[in-house]
């Protein structure tokens, strides 16, 4: 008898699931009552703790460059493609329709467990693909997945690397628009140093500043053009 073919699974990246934290379920539901309370929402962040940070250490330029702009912060600690799959599969941009949203998502897949590039990007595309039927009119800005460890030989780094390879094909330029800031961490010899993120993972309360300046142009431009 021939033995029978293993038949591949699904890579984790793209099974919508939620973490198994105590605060993740409770924030989801904040939310959910904090989009439904707003008025408008004409901007979304979406991605993991890099997003998150922007309630804390980059709250005085939130409050400064997104508040004005009904801006809703769905950034989630911890958070890979598959948590973020599973919040949009519960509400979280039910019933708004932004003008643009700002995704940033992957680090967590490449540090938590090692995925390997193309299931990375593939939970990315999975975000995309979920974005493109609940907000068929929002832009979406898909950012590079940030530097981590401190030389660009390092294995994460490199691995982030690849996923972005992969991702800057998704943009169309009509509705998907990829753009790598990556540069604005890294010195003249791609190292990332402990003033601009003290665990080489996290960018410091003072990049926050940095991060804003470097996508500004691109909100402005994809908000006019809705």
């Amino acid at each position: 008898m021939k033995a029978s073919k293993k038949l591949p699974t699904e890579p984790l990246s793209i099974k919508a699931m939620p973490q198994e934290t105590i605060w993740w379920l409770p924030r989801h539901e904040e939310k959910l009552a904090e989009k439904n309370a707003m008025e408008r929402v004409d901007l979304v962040f979406l991605g993991d703790s890099i997003t998150q940070a922007w309630e804390k250490e980059g709250a005085d330029v939130w409050q400064a460059f997104y508040q004005p702009r009904h801006a809703l912060n769905l950034g989630f600690n911890g958070d890979k493609t598959e948590n973020v799959l599973w919040r949009l599969a519960h509400g979280e941009v039910d019933n708004i329709q932004p003008k643009l949203l700002v995704l940033l998502v992957g680090t967590n897949n490449a540090g938590h467990r090692m995925d390997k590039a193309e299931d990375t990007a593939l939970g990315i595309k999975q975000i995309l693909s979920v974005l493109a039927e609940k907000l068929p009119q929002t832009k979406i800005l898909l950012l590079a997945i940030f530097p981590r460890s401190a030389k660009p030989t390092q294995k994460l780094r490199m691995l982030n690397n690849e996923v972005n390879q992969i991702i800057c094909s998704y943009a169309d330029d009509k509705k998907i628009f990829f753009q790598d800031i990556n540069h604005v961490f890294l010195d003249e010899k791609g190292r990332l140093t402990s003033n601009i993120m003290s665990d080489f993972l996290h960018p410091n309360a003072s990049q926050y500043q940095i991060f804003a300046d470097a996508i500004e142009p691109y909100i402005v431009e994809l908000m006019a053009e809705n």
